[in-house]
Order: C-alpha cells, then structure tokens, then sequence
C-alpha cells in the first residue's frame, strides 16, 4: 500500500481491513459474542439482585469472562446458596 498523504479522501486509520470478507466475518462473529455475553450477563446480574447475593452481583458486574462466570453462578452457585 502506497502513502498518499495530500489525496482527498485518503485514510491512514489503519481499518481498511474491516471492509475485507474476513474482515466482515471477524465483526460479525465479534456481534455475536457480544450479545452472548450481554444476555448471559444481564440473567446472571438479575438473579444475583433477587437473590440478594451484593458480592455475587459486584464480581459479575466487574469480572467479564465471555459468560462462563455468569452461566456458573446461575445454574451452581446460585442454586447451591439457595439450598444451604
């Protein structure tokens, strides 16, 4: 790739990849995960609040691991403190 500092319309942003088939695919997967994590966060930050478990919802909030944590929290640890 060239450098045209002076022509119009020219970009160095360094983002011209995004506009490539597999640039396309990575943001669509990146989409994706990104409502995975957003669903499987809000579920696990509700039920945390009605339970009434404040560190639980404070970790969850803070802690992002792709939903892994908040899937945990909702079918093991939740249920766990609930019966004990």
């Amino acid at each position: 790739m060239m450098y045209y500092p002076n022509y119009p319309g020219y970009s160095d942003s360094g983002m011209w990849w995004l506009s490539t088939p597999i640039g396309l695919g990575i943001g669509s997967l990146f989409a994706v995960f990104i409502l995975w994590s957003l669903f499987w966060k809000g579920m696990s930050l509700w039920k945390s609040a009605r339970h009434g478990h404040k560190w639980w919802f404070i970790a969850l909030l803070l802690i992002n691991t792709a939903g892994i944590l908040d899937i945990l929290y909702i079918y093991v640890f939740s249920k766990r403190m609930k019966k004990g």
